[in-house]
C-alpha cells in the first residue's frame, strides 16, 4: 500500500506489515490472531530471532500477510519513526501507518537487491515512486540512508533513468 500512495498504484496479492515483535510477544500476538490466521508459531519465532519474515494466512479468504519483523537493518528505527498515519475508513475512523515515500523507496531498493536484481515489480515500484514524488522526495536523505544500506548504486542508477 505504501508503494501505490507515493508512486504508481497497482494491486497486490499480498499484505506486507512490519512489526516490532520480540519473542516475549509471540504467546500474546498468537493468541489474538489464530482465530482469524493459520500462524505458524516456530517459524514466528525463527524470524524474530533473524530480523526477517514470517507469513500469516487469513482462514476466510486465504489471503497471505507478510510479516516483516523490524530490526533487520540499520535504518529500522528511523523507518517506524517517520512512518505517516493514513485514514482509511470513516465510521469509524480507521487509521494505518505507512512509510514515507522515501523510506518505501529504501525497502524497495534493498528488496531488489536481496532478490538478486531480478524482480521487475521491484524495479517498477522504485521507479514510479521517482516519477510521482520526483522533487518532493528528500534525496539527501536517500543517499545518506542508501549508503548506510549498501544500495546507493541502485539508487544512483534508478535516478539516471528517471
Amino acid at each position: 500500500m505504501a508503494s501505490s500512495l507515493s508512486g504508481e498504484p497497482r494491486s497486490s496479492l499480498d499484505i506486507d506489515i512490519v512489526a516490532a515483535l520480540q519473542e516475549s510477544d509471540v504467546e500474546a500476538f498468537v493468541e489474538a490472531l489464530e482465530h482469524a490466521f493459520y500462524v505458524d508459531r516456530a517459524a514466528l519465532e525463527r524470524a524474530i530471532r533473524a530480523h526477517s519474515t514470517a507469513n500469516l494466512i487469513h482462514l476466510a479468504t486465504s489471503v497471505k500477510v507478510d510479516l516483516f519483523i523490524a530490526g533487520g537493518t540499520v535504518i529500522d528505527a528511523d523507518l517506524l519513526q517517520r512512518r505517516v498515519p493514513v485514514f482509511v475508513g470513516e465510521n469509524p475512523a480507521i487509521c494505518i501507518y505507512v512509510h514515507t515515500a522515501e523510506d518505501i523507496l529504501l525497502q524497495k531498493l534493498r528488496w531488489y537487491r536481496m532478490g538478486g536484481e531480478t524482480s521487475d515489480r521491484q524495479w517498477r515500484d522504485i521507479m514510479g515512486i521517482i516519477r510521482v514524488q520526483g522533487n518532493r522526495l528528500d534525496r539527501e536523505y536517500i543517499e545518506r540512508q542508501a549508503e548506510r544500506l549498501g544500495v546507493k548504486d541502485l539508487w544512483t542508477t534508478a535516478t539516471m533513468g528517471a
